[in-house]
């Protein structure tokens, strides 16, 4: 039995990163299975529910903005993707893991580029990680409105960088990445004005 293993917001400069460990029922085919970032929201979410009914098995995981900060966004990753995997109730045969690197677990595990868009249980595991985050960042846009976290997602898009030059960073920003670190180092934020 075959796992699949996707991260998302690994790219972001808030918040935690999300990972989901996917293992499809072989009997039943779900159509439209591809990387997350192919889709539209909307698609996504109707998938994510077909997933989440005929899957064998699904763990989604966080690394939190503390271990980010505190390990680096690599390590906090592999950290969440074994998390997701020791988190299925079936234990699989094999993982596959989309990129070129894996977690420290105790099962085979292969890394594959693109493997978003070449094994589908690592596309379904794409997609419940992706609506799973896109999720809190709206609760996240919520509390933070200046942001447009509903839109970019924390991703440094222009108007997230304007915002920011703006606003200064909020608590879910990630500190030790380089363009908030140097906001920051700015004056009118040393003195704590945003913490």
């Amino acid at each position: 039995m075959e796992c699949g293993c996707d991260e998302v917001g690994r790219g972001s400069a808030v918040a935690e990163i999300y990972v989901c460990a996917c293992i499809l029922n072989p009997n039943y085919e779900i159509d439209g299975l591809r990387d997350s970032k192919k889709l539209s929201a909307r698609k996504r979410e109707l998938l994510a529910e077909e997933i989440k009914r005929h899957a064998i098995s699904w763990c989604i995981a966080t690394a939190s903005l503390e271990e980010i900060e505190l390990l680096n966004v690599h390590q906090a990753t592999l950290l969440a993707m074994k998390r997701a995997v020791e988190g299925l109730r079936i234990r699989p045969d094999k993982v596959f893991v989309d990129g070129n690197h894996v977690p420290k677990i105790s099962l085979p595990v292969e890394a594959i580029v693109k493997g978003d868009d070449l094994i589908p249980a690592i596309s379904a595991a794409s997609i419940l990680a992706k609506v799973a985050r896109d999720q809190a960042l709206l609760d996240y846009h919520r509390i933070y409105p200046n942001y447009g976290f509903d839109s970019h997602k924390g991703y440094l898009t222009k108007a997230h960088i304007e915002a920011l030059q703006k606003h200064g960073p909020c608590p879910i920003h990630r500190k030790t990445y380089a363009p908030i670190r140097k906001l920051l180092e700015k004056p009118q934020y040393v003195q704590g004005k945003m913490f």
